[in-house]
């Protein structure tokens, strides 16, 4: 049984920061549909998001300029942009140095 503190801190980073999520599948199978990238975020990270929240994420993302949408063959798939990729690792970087902060290291 996890504590509420504990379930808070879990959706915060997986439903409140989908973003990186979908940054993440995208970087190794782009370009792919919205529906696609769900499936691989429930396979790859065990967590199921909601349709609606991801399909939200990703128009988001688009409007900002961190996905492409691109029609292929009558679909429509999204590919990570540039600025998206450079978002990521960014993010990224910061995540670790707040757990080299947060990290308790025995003493010598």
């Amino acid at each position: 049984m996890s504590s509420r503190a504990l379930r808070r801190l879990k959706r915060k980073i997986t439903i409140e920061v989908l973003w990186l999520y979908i940054a993440r599948v995208l970087l190794e199978n782009e370009p792919l549909k919205a529906y696609d990238i769900k499936k691989e975020i429930e396979e790859r990270f065990r967590f199921k998001p909601s349709t609606i929240t991801v399909y939200r994420v990703i128009y988001g993302m688009t409007s900002e300029g961190l996905l492409k949408r691109e029609n292929i063959g009558g679909e429509t798939l999204y590919r990570l942009t540039d600025m998206g990729k450079e978002n990521y690792f960014k993010a990224l970087k910061l995540l670790n140095e707040l757990i080299d902060k947060l990290e308790i290291r025995p003493s010598k």
